[in-house]
């Protein structure tokens, strides 16, 4: 009833409608979570034991992301002005914030083994280094999006974007290059990821930088106070907005449905990879991976 009693009846359709939308995602995303886990289990023993284990890993780091997308689809935070739609220190930013941070993590850990794996496979130099990469850059990337949560000043916004789009750079530089050197049969797979990464990136690039770097610009102009790191801590744990107007969420509507979505996929979707050859000499003796894993598992 508390809740309720929160919700602005005259915007009540669009943003409690986009809320629920989102639970319901977080719902299915589960329920596939938990279909996958059931899968890889059931056909445990028709894979040979390191497939088996390197999927495994898939669906440990699958479950802190799509957990920890379902928390944030539950309780929406906008992390600068402190925008929240439940009143519960569930909703502060500084366990929004770290729960995102532990998934993100989790999430590009999940592209740096599948990197890694392909680039075994294929010896490929490019996807190696890529494989290396970008779980760093997004550590980078993290940090600075707690510089801006804490200090509200969103040029570190726009660094950790720019590093996000980097590092989607890096993925679909090091899958193009593997694309080349996989069985005829995985290419459509590579680059079917090539093209949901390049569009990714392009995302990054063109909408979601420029929206903070627009943001900052609007700061700056206008000589805003940006708070200290200590100061900042203490205001994330405690302040708390909570708001149901339209006009305070709607640039915020567009990635958080995204993200909250068709990245999840992605993350239940690795799960999923079909493999690669195991090492050279059975790359040599076959042109396509003798193993796949499937939903008919």
């Amino acid at each position: 009833m508390y809740l309720f009693s929160q919700i602005q009846t005259e915007t009540l359709p669009g943003v409690v409608f986009w809320w629920l939308s989102l639970c319901v995602v977080a719902a299915v995303n589960i329920a596939a979570w938990s279909r996958s886990a059931f899968a890889l289990q059931r056909g445990r023993g028709a894979l040979p034991t390191a497939l088996y284990e390197a999927r495994r890993l898939q669906l440990q780091l699958s479950a802190v992301y799509v957990f920890g997308c379902a928390f944030r689809c539950a309780f929406p935070v906008f992390d600068v002005p402190r925008l929240s739609l439940v009143h519960s220190w569930l909703s502060t930013v500084i366990v929004g914030r770290s729960v995102a941070t532990c998934a993100e993590l989790c999430f590009v850990a999940q592209w740096a083994a599948m990197l890694r794996e392909a680039a075994r496979a294929t010896g490929s130099r490019v996807g190696r280094i890529a494989s290396r990469m970008v779980l760093p850059l997004i550590g980078v990337a993290e940090i600075c999006s707690w510089y801006s949560v804490l200090t509200t000043n969103n040029i570190g916004h726009t660094a950790e974007e720019t590093l996000w789009g980097l590092s989607g750079a890096l993925f679909v530089a090091g899958l193009a290059v593997m694309a080349s050197r996989c069985p005829r049969d995985r290419r459509p797979l590579l680059l079917l990821w090539c093209a949901a990464a390049a569009t990714y990136v392009a995302f990054m690039f063109l909408v979601d930088v420029p929206m903070y770097w627009s943001r900052w610009l609007a700061d700056e102009a206008i000589g805003r106070h940006y708070l200290g790191m200590v100061q900042g801590l203490h205001d994330v744990a405690v302040r708390q907005v909570v708001s149901y107007r339209w006009n305070d969420w709607k640039s915020e509507v567009p990635w958080m449905s995204l993200y909250f979505s068709a990245a999840v996929w992605l993350s239940i979707a690795l799960i999923h990879a079909p493999a690669f050859e195991a090492d050279r000499a059975s790359a040599r003796r076959a042109r396509r991976p003798r193993y796949v894993f499937s939903w008919s598992t």
